[in-house]
């Protein structure tokens, strides 16, 4: 098996995430949600300020998808055994 071909035993793929993150991937999850919230607040400031009706409602929607993601990371950091990091 070389490195681009899939493995033959399916058993071998996670079908759900570890309960742990390691550390690096927690950094990860700590530098996504970050840019999710920066997002959000440019989002905000930006439809804060746009006078334009159409556009303003593309900032307000683009600010909640970002919203929405940072919430879907924080769940997935608080699933499993009490949140562990290995």
């Amino acid at each position: 098996m070389n490195l681009f071909s899939q493995p033959k035993d399916e058993k071998a793929l996670y079908p759900e995430p570890p309960k742990m993150v390691s550390t690096k991937d927690f950094l990860y999850f700590k530098d996504m949600m970050s840019w999710n919230l920066l997002a959000a607040k440019k989002m905000n400031w930006a439809a804060e300020n746009c006078q334009l009706p159409d556009l303003k409602k593309e900032f307000e929607t683009a600010e909640q998808m970002h919203v929405n993601h940072y919430d879907e990371l924080l769940k997935a950091l608080q699933q499993g055994d009490g949140g562990a990091v290995s």
